[in-house]
């Protein structure tokens, strides 16, 4: 157990940018860090203060003993330090968006502590990866057994393809950008992780939201099919809807941020300008 002695804002590299009445967090997922919201953040940030910060398992976290794998093996303790995060620095009814393992996160904390949240933005996120019975998550479980031996036995050259196979690769740019940031997160955090979060069920999960969501989905996404954003908007009890990006890939916020901004303006009800 690490005993904080700065604030877990400050472990955390929290930022605040830009100015305004209500908040907007930016939570990322998988061997990501803040800056893969960079595209997103001036626009944001001219109607929202922005808060983005680095979970205690990314590279860009400097004490590496924040990530006790123990601790973290299921989404519930992400979830206490993004509520403690949101207690430290006094928010509350604030718009979260989590993308990819952070939207199940966001659910968790949403449902713990209501108050917190006006409203859930899920991009890319799933609860539950392997297929079973009726459900297709889009992997089966030998599929992900490999994925987690390939962590284990070479970490870097995993992080490298696996960058290449969910960023579109139309985009050369933003692949090398997630491959770093991958290739950045510790390969002892990184099979722990992988494992909390390919091997996670949260779909009881779902029926107990109660906070109005958007779910956003790209057209083609190798790691979260269509069909889960529909299952997860049929199960969340708020009341939430789909908006789904004409693009390829798991992080539009990279390969696709205009057209994430103008569904993230619909929704919120902001108008982009001309910038």
């Amino acid at each position: 157990m690490v005993v904080l002695e700065q604030g877990l804002s400050t472990a955390m590299n929290t930022k605040i940018i830009g100015s305004g009445s209500e908040v907007i967090v930016l939570a990322h997922g998988f061997g990501g860090d803040q800056s893969v919201w960079e595209k997103i953040v001036p626009q944001l940030s001219q109607h929202y203060r922005v808060l983005v910060f680095d979970w205690t398992f990314s590279g860009a976290v400097k004490d590496p003993n924040l990530f006790d794998p123990v601790k973290y093996s299921s989404y519930d303790a992400f979830a206490s330090d993004l509520i403690a995060l949101v207690d430290e620095m006094n928010l509350q009814s604030l718009v979260f968006v989590g993308h990819s393992m952070s939207g199940m996160i966001g659910c968790i904390a949403s449902i713990k502590r209501p108050e917190l949240f006006k409203r859930l933005i899920l991009i890319g996120a799933s609860p539950r990866y392997i297929n079973v019975d009726d459900y297709e998550g889009g992997f089966e479980k030998s599929d992900i057994e490999q994925i987690i031996s390939n962590v284990e036995s070479n970490y870097q050259n995993w992080a490298s393809a696996f960058a290449s196979l969910v960023v579109d690769n139309k985009d050369p740019l933003s692949v090398d950008k997630f491959s770093k940031c991958l290739r950045r997160m510790r390969s002892e955090v990184a099979l722990p992780l992988a494992k909390t979060v390919f091997y996670s069920d949260e779909r009881d999960t779902l029926d107990e939201v109660m906070i109005p969501c958007t779910i956003i989905q790209t057209t083609n996404d190798i790691v979260v099919p269509k069909s889960v954003a529909l299952y997860m908007q049929n199960k969340i009890k708020g009341k939430s809807t789909v908006e789904i990006i004409d693009t390829d890939g798991h992080l539009p916020q990279l390969t696709a941020h205009l057209q994430l901004l103008h569904v993230l303006g619909s929704v919120l009800g902001f108008d982009l300008g001309h910038n």
